[in-house]
């Protein structure tokens, strides 16, 4: 039997002729062993095979499906694709990936580390010829005597190389940290990483410019890690209370409703005798699933600055508080204001690692040297009370633009402006700027007559409203918690 690609047409014909009619009976997989246009939740298959028999069918991690199968039309390019076989591969727990527009096949494989990487590639016209390659890896037999991993908490890991930060400021890139004073060891991507993985990491989210997506990415970083069965604690110290609002904590409609006014961060802050994160700390309500535990924020917050600011030990209560709490969160994300001040340096000294979300866009690029400068005051602050320099997981493109000549012309620019002009690495993650992010904030529902807020995570919001632009965004954010856990050793 010989499959010729010049007969592949549209996507259906790529089904019909390569995958059921050529590559399953080809592979050993009667039609028992397969199924077509699987859909969970926000996720839709167009094929996927299993290594026995399932019936009726069964869709977990429990039993994992052994090689997913994307179909596309053969004008598509499968670059545009990589990123959803990616996320499918994590989220179902499956060994092998395959893209294939009938002129290309690719295929991946999430190996015995969690990387996934592209292990076989060949044109349409070879793929007759390079049968027996394929069978090797993917043949019914093959996979039978290879027992696929099944851990119900997978996560990705990809192959990232920084890029060196500026050892001027003191902000340390994860390339650059040294091993005697942060027990580091190498990753099998030469970067290093921290060896002790019960060890909890704070992240803080800042720039000094506001409308770069701070928050957005704060809390969609948290519903992403927390998906990936990470405990997570998402503390919002900036006034305006987004992240507070955006993770359904904020329903009350009038002043003596209101339910955090007592317990905030403020009050975090305020003592190191009492008011302990477990005391403070609130589950997100309908943001996730699972949940997050949130410190909340609250406008009053700004009255209190100056009393703090008067407290010397106020600059270093939180690092104390989450030490308290090192055994119950893998990770801790920060949100901060677009500010130099007591809230934005608080977070920048309890933290481990700092992102900077930009949208690249001239007024962003420029006040990264006041980002660099900042942190410098801050590390010579936390180099007095022993700790180490922040390490820099890069500056993150955030709210980019979708148009196709932006991305081809001004974009690449905008990027070459980061590392040239203010030596700070770029993370390889992208979060675009679509119309779903707005939609999953803004989101409302009827209650006693009254319209109270709703907000959802991206990955919540694709149970209710599938769209492409809600499952692409869902995408970038499982990317960039993938790249995050990569960069901190943790798994």
């Amino acid at each position: 039997m010989n499959f010729e690609p010049e007969f592949c047409r549209n996507e259906s014909e790529v089904i019909s002729k390569l995958i059921v009619g050529y590559l399953l009976p080809e592979l050993g997989y009667p039609p028992d062993s397969w199924n077509k246009e699987v859909r969970l939740a926000n996720i839709r298959l167009d094929f996927l095979t299993l290594i026995t028999p399932i019936l009726p069918f069964v869709l977990n991690k429990i039993s994992p499906p052994a090689i997913i199968i994307e179909a596309k039309h053969p004008n598509e390019n499968l670059a545009r694709y990589k990123r959803k076989l990616v996320r499918y591969l994590v989220n179902l727990n499956a060994r092998y990936g395959v893209l294939t527009n009938g002129k290309e096949l690719k295929i991946y494989e999430r190996n015995a580390d969690e990387e996934i990487r592209l292990i076989f590639e060949c044109l349409g016209r070879e793929i007759t010829d390079r049968i027996n390659d394929i069978r090797a890896i993917l043949g019914k037999t093959k996979l039978t005597s290879i027992p696929v991993t099944r851990d119900t908490d997978i996560q990705q890991h990809v192959n990232t190389t920084d890029v060196a930060g500026n050892k001027k400021t003191h902000i340390r890139s994860a390339s650059q940290v040294s091993t005697t004073s942060d027990m580091l060891s190498q990753d099998n991507t030469g970067n290093k990483i921290e060896s002790d993985r019960s060890k909890m990491r704070v992240i803080s989210i800042y720039h000094n410019k506001g409308g770069v997506g701070k928050t957005t990415v704060s809390v969609n970083l948290a519903a992403a890690l927390s998906r990936k069965g990470k405990r997570v604690l998402l503390i919002d110290m900036d006034a305006q209370a987004n992240t507070t609002f955006a993770t359904g904590l904020i329903k009350f409609q009038f002043e003596e409703d209101d339910n955090i006014i007592h317990k905030y961060v403020y009050q975090l802050l305020e003592s190191g005798d009492s008011n302990f994160i477990a005391d403070i700390a609130r589950r997100s309500d309908g943001f996730n699933t699972p949940e997050v535990d949130v410190i909340p924020s609250h406008i009053d917050l700004i009255v209190h600055q100056d009393k703090l600011t008067q407290i010397a030990v106020s600059r270093s209560r939180l690092i104390v508080k989450l030490r308290q709490v090192q055994d119950d969160y893998d990770i801790v994300i920060i949100d901060t204001p677009p500010s130099r001040d007591l809230y934005a340096e608080i977070p920048l000294i309890a933290s481990n690692y700092l992102i900077i979300p930009s949208d690249l866009k001239p007024f962003a690029n420029q006040g990264l040297n006041n980002v660099k400068n900042f942190v410098k005051q801050v590390n010579e602050y936390r180099e007095s009370v022993a700790r180490d320099s922040l390490i820099l997981l890069g500056v993150l493109p955030s709210r980019i633009s979708t148009n196709s000549q932006y991305l081809k012309h001004t974009f690449p620019r905008q990027k070459r402006v980061i590392h040239d002009r203010h030596n700070l690495p770029l993370m390889e993650s992208i979060i675009y700027e679509r119309s779903a992010l707005s939609a999953s904030v803004s989101r409302t529902k009827k209650d006693g007559g009254l319209e109270i807020p709703d907000p959802k995570s991206i990955f919540e919001l694709c149970k209710f409203e599938s769209t492409p632009s809600a499952e692409q965004s869902a995408e970038d954010f499982e990317s960039l918690a993938v790249e995050v856990l990569n960069k901190i050793g943790l798994k």
